[in-house]
């Protein structure tokens, strides 16, 4: 069936879960990156519009993570039509909450959505990737639940590679976002180049923690697997402002662990109920108010669905 137009959502991210570098990720309700395709009979791709960037992202279809990620599935399905691609950013830019993915991921799902569905959803993996590396290079740790949905353990950039976790019925996060942007590759660049013996067997033993805890659904397990980073947050920490005061404030409020979101800045509280984690991101914002810096904060839950349809016409 031939369609003119569609339209997709596409939600944030949250990538490492404090201890898990790369390998971990989970999508987060009520945020996140629409797109709005059309086919078009150049051969071309068009970004006619993006709203809510600021004026910040490029505009040069090689440039913008959603036209390259939807060229690599033209390309791969052999379609000469061009696409004009209209982007309404829900996101902030460079702030850990999974930009680059969201836009991706909302461009490769219309797209799939007005050829028909030629693939299944865990299919446009490889394509979404496509325009993630364009800015982080390839790694799946927020393509994958953003196109998926969940919390997700991600060993690789194949569908195979990628594997469920289980998302705690009383898994409630605070979060708070100054507006202090860190760009990914910034973020990348000041980490270690090597970790000692004992580092890694730290790291790994955290993280078998962090699984085990999921899975039992021992949230105040989970926070400490969480809060258990020695190599990724001390490097990262000067590049989040007032990081220790909004720990503390988020734990007095009653808070279970605090971590850094993906590269930062956006800093993530685990709490055991939605009206803790309302006062904890009230809290952790009230932090950046009495210092002068401009701010939101939300709380919110896992996102089970992923990105999804909203209109095909």
């Amino acid at each position: 069936m031939a369609f003119s137009r569609a339209e997709a959502f596409a939600p944030a991210t949250v990538a490492n879960l404090g201890v898990g570098f790369d390998i971990l990720g989970l999508a987060l309700q009520g945020i996140g990156d629409r797109a709005i395709v059309e086919f078009h009979d150049s051969p071309e791709i068009v970004i006619t519009d993006i709203q809510g960037d600021g004026g910040q992202l490029p505009r040069e279809p090689e440039r913008n993570v959603a036209s390259v990620a939807a060229r690599a599935y033209l390309d791969h399905i052999g379609e000469k039509r061009g696409l004009k691609i209209k982007l309404v950013k829900g996101l902030p830019l460079s702030s850990g909450l999974g930009s680059s993915a969201a836009s991706a991921v909302a461009a490769v799902m219309a797209l799939n959505a007005l050829a028909g569905d030629v693939f299944k959803r865990e299919e446009l993996l490889p394509f979404c990737l496509e325009g993630e590396a364009l800015v982080s290079g390839y790694h799946a740790d927020n393509v994958a639940p953003c196109l998926l949905g969940g919390i997700v353990l991600v060993a690789g950039i194949t569908v195979d590679a990628i594997r469920a976790l289980p998302a705690p019925e009383r898994f409630h996060l605070a979060l708070v976002t100054p507006d202090y942007p860190v760009p990914t590759n910034e973020a990348r660049a000041i980490l270690p180049v090597d970790v000692s013996l004992k580092q890694m067997i730290h790291q790994t033993g955290k993280v078998a923690q962090l699984v085990d805890a999921l899975h039992r659904g021992d949230l105040e397990a989970l926070g400490a697997a969480m809060e258990g980073d020695k190599v990724v947050e001390p490097a990262r920490a000067c590049l989040v402002p007032y990081l220790r005061e909004v720990r503390t404030a988020a734990k007095r409020a009653g808070a279970i662990a605090v971590y850094i979101g993906g590269a930062g800045p956006t800093l993530c509280a685990l709490c055991d109920s939605t009206r803790t984690a309302e006062t904890v991101a009230a809290e952790m914002n009230r932090v950046y108010r009495q210092a002068e810096m401009n701010s939101s904060a939300r709380h919110t839950k896992v996102d089970m669905a992923g990105a999804t349809a909203l209109q095909v016409e």
